[in-house]
Parts: structure tokens; C-alpha cells; sequence
């Protein structure tokens, strides 16, 4: 029976200091996600799917700083500009930005954004049969605020995401949007202290 109380004990030592470094490794992580949304205004493109990946170092217990990456897809639509039906074609943005978090609480409500460039990829035109042959936007500044709920593992998000592309790929009164409201899902990889 002694031997059992020494095994009881042996594993709860153990598991205490597993539960603890688990919570001790969660300062710096990886973030793996997915997004989708609906384009905002749809003149160009009519919605997006996309992939996230970013580092994130916790500064303090309620404030974390990284970088982040992806690839989010936009599907282009057709509209009418000037009584001429464009066929716009679909399209890519990678951003490369600084990550922004505030954690109030260990679990629950978050606030953050990322921010920094957005590099708009794909076919050279805005749209497959555009005379005039405009050229889409190389890319711009881009942001991506988000509200959402964390816990060790997840984040679940609301989201903006926006790549400003001044007034290039207008064609007739179409504007160019590389922009989408949407959510997003991630998942959380700790990397250790």
C-alpha cells in the first residue's frame, strides 16, 4: 500500500508541474488560423478564405507583440461599369505586419490588429476583359483589427481586413477593394519560455 500512496503522489507531482509548464510555455507562440468573409464594398471581388500564420511573445500577461503572415484569396465577381460587364478576376494578398494584442483577462474578450503591408498577388489585370487592360495595385498599407474570445487553445475573431490601394485598378467608377469583413478561427502552438 505504501508503494501506491508513493505512485499517487509521484503523479501528481508530475502532472502539477506539467500543468504548470504548460501555462509557463504559453508566452511565446506560434498561430495558425483560418478566415473568411465578405468582400466590403463587393465591387471587385464578392468574398474571401484565407490562411493565417504569426508568432506571438506575451510582454506582459495581458499584452502580447508579434509578427504575421497568410495568404487571404479574393473572389473576383462580375459587375457592370458604364453599362460594360467586367469579369474581374480573383486575386491574393500577403501581408507581412507587426501583430498587436490586449488580453484583460487569462481567458475571454480580446482586442488587437495587425498592421504593415499588404502584397496583392495574381493576375497582372483587374479584369479578364478590360480593354484597357488596367493593371491591379502591387499593394499598400494593411490592417486587420479583430474582437474576439481566447482561451488556452483558440481564438474565435470578428474581423476587418484591409489593403488601401489609393486609386490604383479603378476602372470607369469601379474602385479597387482588396477589403472584407469577416471571422476567423486559430489555433495556439507554444514554443517555451
Amino acid at each position: 500500500m505504501n508503494s501506491v500512496k508513493k505512485s499517487i503522489f509521484a503523479l501528481g507531482l508530475v502532472t502539477a508541474g506539467l500543468l504548470s509548464a504548460q501555462s509557463a510555455d504559453m508566452r511565446n507562440m506560434m498561430k495558425i488560423g483560418i478566415n473568411g468573409g465578405i468582400a466590403v464594398p463587393a465591387e471587385n471581388a464578392g468574398g474571401n478564405l484565407g490562411l493565417d500564420l504569426s508568432y506571438q511573445n506575451l510582454v506582459t500577461p495581458g499584452f502580447g507583440l508579434g509578427i504575421a503572415t497568410g495568404y487571404s484569396h479574393f473572389f473576383g465577381k462580375s459587375n457592370t461599369v458604364n453599362g460594360i460587364n467586367l469579369e474581374n478576376n480573383d486575386f491574393g494578398v500577403v501581408p507581412v505586419a507587426a501583430l498587436i494584442r490586449v488580453y484583460p483577462k487569462q481567458m475571454g474578450f480580446y482586442l488587437g490588429t495587425d498592421i504593415g503591408y499588404g502584397f496583392i498577388v495574381g493576375d497582372d489585370k483587374v479584369a479578364s476583359n478590360d480593354v484597357s487592360n488596367t493593371a491591379r495595385p502591387d499593394g499598400g498599407l494593411y490592417i486587420k483589427p479583430e474582437i474576439g474570445y481566447h482561451n488556452q487553445d483558440w481564438n474565435f475573431s470578428l474581423q476587418y481586413q484591409k489593403t488601401f490601394t489609393g486609386d490604383k485598378g479603378e476602372i470607369g467608377s469601379q474602385k479597387y477593394n482588396a477589403g472584407a469583413i469577416g471571422v476567423g478561427v486559430g489555433y495556439n502552438i507554444p514554443l517555451g519560455k
